[in-house]
């Protein structure tokens, strides 16, 4: 009864996903081949959106759930991770047609091919955690 307020917000944040349909793969090929302006004013509105949140946190110092302060820590001095996470993240989301949010709105909308790339995610998530320490942060 306590997470009542988060499994709400997932529900609503599917419901908007499926609604604005930023699940669908045909949408997601579309912004890839650049044939449609639809995903990219999702992607657009949610980027202000965060920076709205983000400067609000910062302003009203903002606390987590367990109490703690948010806190942001400077920008790196280089890109390049940025560039090559983003191309991995990329091109694992125009090879399956989602990201992280939608895999899991598919999979609740009874797309069970998600499964896989699910198991996918947790799988290369889990790989990254026993060789983060190897790579360049």
């Amino acid at each position: 009864m306590k997470f009542i307020k988060y499994i709400l917000a997932g529900t609503l944040f599917g419901i908007t996903m499926t609604k604005s349909e930023a699940v669908s793969w045909y949408r997601i090929q579309e912004m890839f081949r650049f044939q449609s302006f639809h995903m990219y004013g999702i992607i657009g509105t949610a980027v202000v959106l965060g920076v709205i949140a983000v400067s609000l946190i910062k302003k009203f110092k903002a606390k987590d759930i367990s109490g703690n302060s948010i806190t942001f820590h400077d920008k790196a001095k280089t890109y390049v991770k940025y560039i090559l996470g983003g191309t991995i993240f990329g091109l694992g989301w125009a090879l399956t047609g989602a990201c992280p949010g939608p895999m899991f709105v598919n999979l609740g909308s009874g797309y069970a091919g998600m499964a896989i790339v699910i198991l996918g995610a947790l799988l290369g998530t889990y790989l990254y955690g026993i060789i983060k320490n190897k790579l360049p942060h």
